[in-house]
């Protein structure tokens, strides 16, 4: 299932105006219904392009986690820019989080678990690092052919990426943010 990992060297098309238009952080994160005490993960957080408009809201630590140390650099850069000192940096992968048990009651995924190995085991990590009742923002792209995203054999279809979540034990309301992108709401039940 996995698909190629996303290459730090293309870092600025994660903040284009093309994407940022397909892609509106604001309304991304209006759909997490944050508080301002709500301790969140950002899981493949990329040079910020969720995490900086997250921790400007927030009293606790933001944990920005990635893969890629040179991609959490890119955003420790504009945190500091922004003068951001709320972001704790986390190397990790997401089928072996570095993160504690029942840390988060938010966490985010965007347009990263096609990248992801073992699918299960990735979901088995999210919800350990989830408080109960915590939830996670899913954002993957559909399975359709577009002129964005990864190949179309990379792509997850909603009801498949649904399935996983549900037996994984989620209860999860897929949306849809367009055409090429949906949004899974899920729950640890």
């Amino acid at each position: 299932m996995a698909g190629s990992r996303f290459n730090p060297n293309d870092a600025d098309k994660l903040i284009s105006t093309e994407r940022k238009e397909l892609i509106p952080s604001n309304k991304v994160i209006e759909m997490l219904d944050l508080s301002k005490n709500d301790t969140v993960a950002d899981l493949g957080a990329g040079n910020g392009y969720f995490t900086i408009p997250i921790a400007k809201g927030m009293k606790k630590p933001v944990y920005a986690v990635d893969i890629e140390s040179k991609m959490l650099g890119m955003l420790k850069e504009k945190a500091v820019e922004e003068q951001i000192d709320n972001i704790n940096y986390v190397v990790s992968d997401l089928e072996n989080i570095q993160l504690d048990k029942g840390l988060v009651n938010k966490a985010l995924i965007a347009f990263v678990i096609h990248e992801v190995p073992n699918l299960d085991k990735a979901l088995c990590e999210i919800k350990r690092i989830l408080k109960p009742e915590g939830q996670l923002l899913l954002l993957e792209w559909e399975a359709v052919e577009t002129e964005i995203g990864p190949p179309f054999h990379e792509k997850i279809p909603s009801e498949k990426m649904g399935e996983l979540l549900r037996e994984n034990g989620f209860d999860i309301e897929v949306t849809h943010l367009n055409s090429a992108i949906y949004v899974i709401t899920a729950k640890a039940v």
